[in-house]
């Protein structure tokens, strides 16, 4: 028996180089080898060629399956263009965010985050949304024909800004900024972005001016559009996602890898009157929110090389001449900060994204954030946090530990005999099971207190690795951000130290080759640790000094002293 608990915690630890190995799958842009995603290749339309401006509309799309935006192969731009020198770049400052907007469609074409240092030179402020040569992340909203045809202004469209103030004013809370188009198809297109102090949302208020002889059905899309690169600064020993996500009553949060949609296998709920498009990576999103009731077609599609939209489309009501129809959106670019997201919408903060495990996660972050408040630092706070569920796990951590002590106690005989009878296979089993038997010892007691620990731990992990709270958050003396390895690796060579002697405390299996080998795991797994974020370290330090205190106290209450089992190379 004592032989199966090992093969049981070898089936453990080959299981995770095989999530591990799908983890790397995923993160350099393969298919998942052993798990991969449950999407269904949906129908599509062949795909339309595109230029570089990225198209609004999916070829799936039912009620606008033959419309293109502007940039697409066969769409004629609508009317003359202002002349070039009206195209111009408005930069917005608030005292969290710096904005750039292009008066080009009036898109928002920059985000850089005040209270954020960039992961790779702590002297920038981090920048979300970007255009440049190597980054392309832009949101754009814009007008199309409904089934009454026309051209309509557009993402494209240069247009007018009015003048007004820059940036935010010591004592004021709001700032506005208004864009408005030349008449096309009869339509004028006004957008007014409003901004609040202390916020990363802001409001997006639409006009759509009919100025012609005759009534119009236009319809407002709201869309990402972002190179499938992964972000900067991104570990290759840990995976996280990037990329679109779609969220819905009925569907709830949806997210796909860009590789999906390069083969056209998107599977997500086309039509909805609530929910919102997203764009996530690590820490930070950018989302469009329309409120609820608002019909809207949802879409994400490939635009060019490398380059993929997300967005939905809204139906406008017939607007008679002389008439205005206004839509109210939200635009959110900014950290996932949980209480943040919950307040803006509805599941917006789902793009924190935990995945199977969000169940328990979400109470950990709960219980993680109030000890933060009481410690008024994230580090502490974590060994708090690892302290709280040791105690919580105390009495299974207990029988695991005297479980362990036992056969550890038994371990020279079992030696004995194995040695004695290794000629004969079956009657080994037979007296080892006799001996256990006597002994009053449960092979299996050290490993399913164990096991049952182990999701709330992996929840703590996906906790700590998604919260943006620990970006640029210190500790202590060296450690000045605990989203960001350990300059010196002093944690993890710490952390190195702690795992050899929570393993040589344990019992030492009585085939050499196998206790060779039982070295193996703890070690390749502190290897990691010396690329993981200091706070990831800190708290796996925190629960192995725990584990081995408690393992410690109860060897020697039970008469079994403590030794070290060191593996004989």
């Amino acid at each position: 028996m004592n032989d199966i608990r090992r093969t049981i915690l070898w089936v453990i630890f080959g299981f995770s180089m095989v999530l591990l190995w799908d983890q790397w799958q995923v993160y350099t842009g393969h298919k998942a080898t052993f798990f991969p995603g449950s999407t269904k290749t949906t129908a599509v339309s062949p795909a339309t060629p595109v230029s570089s401006v990225p198209p609004a509309v999916p070829a799936s799309s039912a009620p606008l399956a033959n419309q293109q935006l502007p940039g697409t192969t066969g769409q004629t731009l609508p009317g003359p263009a202002l002349p070039a020198a009206a195209h111009e770049h408005l930069v917005i400052t608030t005292d969290v965010l710096k904005l750039t907007f292009d008066s080009e469609g009036g898109s928002l074409v920059q985000t850089e985050f005040l209270q954020y240092a960039d992961v790779s030179d702590k002297a920038r402020k981090f920048v979300l949304l970007d255009e440049t040569k190597d980054r392309t992340y832009v949101a754009q909203t814009g007008l199309i024909a409904g089934a009454a045809g026309g051209a309509f202004p557009t993402h494209k469209t240069v247009m007018r800004v009015a003048p007004g103030e820059r940036k935010l004013k010591d004592g004021s809370n709001e700032l506005s900024v208004r864009f408005e188009s030349p008449e096309f198809g009869g339509v004028r297109l006004i957008k007014t972005f409003t901004l609040t102090r202390g916020s990363y949302a802001i409001a997006v208020r639409h006009d759509v001016v009919n100025a012609g002889p005759v009534a119009v059905s236009p319809q407002l899309y709201l869309q990402l559009v972002r190179d499938g690169n992964k972000p900067l600064g991104e570990s290759s020993f840990y995976s996280t996602f990037t990329g679109p996500a779609v969220y819905t009553e009925a569907k709830k949060y949806q997210k796909i890898e860009f590789t999906d949609i390069e083969k056209n296998k998107v599977d997500i709920e086309k039509t909805a009157e609530n929910g919102y498009v997203a764009m996530v990576q690590h820490y930070f999103a950018s989302a469009w929110l329309l409120g609820d009731g608002i019909k809207r077609d949802l879409f994400m599609r490939k635009v060019d090389t490398n380059l993929y939209s997300v967005g939905m489309i809204a139906a406008l009501d017939n607007i008679a001449p002389g008439s205005t129809r206004s839509v109210e959106a939200k635009f959110f670019a900014g950290p996932q900060e949980e209480k943040v997201l919950e307040s803006l919408a509805t599941g917006l903060e789902l793009v924190k994204d935990y995945g199977w495990l969000t169940i328990l996660a979400k109470p950990l972050y709960w219980l993680l954030d109030r000890l933060q408040t009481f410690i008024g630092n994230w580090g502490w706070s974590i060994m708090a946090l690892v302290l709280l569920l040791k105690v919580a796990f105390y009495w299974l951590n207990a029988k695991a530990y005297a479980s362990m002590a036992k056969m550890k106690a038994i371990n020279p005989k079992i030696t004995e005999m194995r040695e004695r009878l290794k000629e004969n296979p079956q009657q080994m089993q037979q007296e080892m099971m006799r001996i256990y038997r006597e002994e009053k010892v449960n092979p299996m007691g050290g490993c399913f207190p164990i096991m049952v620990q182990i999701p709330v731990f992996i929840a703590l992990y996906w906790v700590l690795l998604s919260s943006v709270e620990m970006r640029n958050a210190p500790w202590v003396m060296w450690i000045h951000d605990l989203s960001s390895p350990d300059p010196f690796y002093i944690l993890p060579i710490v952390m190195t130290l702690t795992t050899v002697l929570q393993t040589a405390l344990n019992p030492a299996p009585p085939d050499p080759m196998q206790a060779k080998m039982m070295w193996f795991m703890p070690l390749a797994f502190s290897v990691m640790f010396f690329f993981f974020p200091a706070g990831l370290v800190l708290y796996w330090i925190t629960n192995n000094v725990l584990s081995i205190a408690q393992q410690w106290v109860i060897n020697t209450r039970m008469g079994v002293p403590p030794q070290f089992n060191l593996p004989k190379f």
